[in-house]
């Protein structure tokens, strides 16, 4: 038997990927959890295009829900260059209306001195993947930072006015500090 085809690729609230998986074996129950950053509602095959629809929309919910109630140490991360990406864009939407677009969003290993670049002429944005272990809210502090740079170049009063609707700004500025802190003064992250 074959699927019904999904009308379009679902993301989270947050902007991480779903998948839908369809199993001849699952009879009568609906799962979700978290694998590799991405959102997994496993459903029975048997199940209609409305009815695929109602139950990843509900399981979405309920891992919303979890997510919530759980620290920011449980939450999953933007793992892959397409999660970082769709996870910037919803950032974007909810702090600054939408206005930062950049053309690309990666992780990348040879940024040393910075948590994050971006270049406004081209619209790339580049994160340190040394943020990876990083509580959630520092992870968006950079990439809030680095959006801001796609509609203020430099750090004048007008790019730090961008950033004032972020709550964790200052807390996640302070965080960063304490980091480049200690690892100038030779302490690994386990000891910091």
């Amino acid at each position: 038997m074959r699927p019904p085809a999904t009308a379009a690729r679902r993301t989270t609230g947050d902007g991480a990927p779903v998948e839908v998986r369809r199993s001849a074996r699952r009879t009568r129950t609906v799962a979700a959890f978290w694998e590799n950053g991405t959102a997994v509602v496993a459903i029975p095959a048997r199940f209609t295009v409305a009815q695929e629809a109602e139950w990843v929309h509900r399981m979405l919910e309920k891992l919303q829900r979890q997510g919530e109630r759980r620290s920011h140490k449980g939450r999953k991360r933007p793992a892959t260059d397409g999660a970082l990406a769709a996870h910037a864009a919803a950032l974007s939407d909810r702090y600054f209306g939408g206005r930062a677009v950049p053309t690309s969003v990666r992780w990348v290993s040879n940024q040393n001195s910075r948590w994050g670049s971006a270049t406004p002429s081209d619209g790339s944005i580049r994160l340190s993947d040394k943020l990876r272990p990083m509580p959630q809210w520092v992870i968006d502090y950079v990439l809030l930072h680095e959006l801001a740079h796609l509609l203020v170049a430099g750090h004048n009063a007008a790019f730090w006015k961008l950033l004032e609707a972020y709550p964790d700004t200052e807390r996640a500025k302070a965080f960063l500090e304490g980091v480049s802190f200690a690892t100038s003064r030779g302490l690994e992250p386990d000891e910091a």
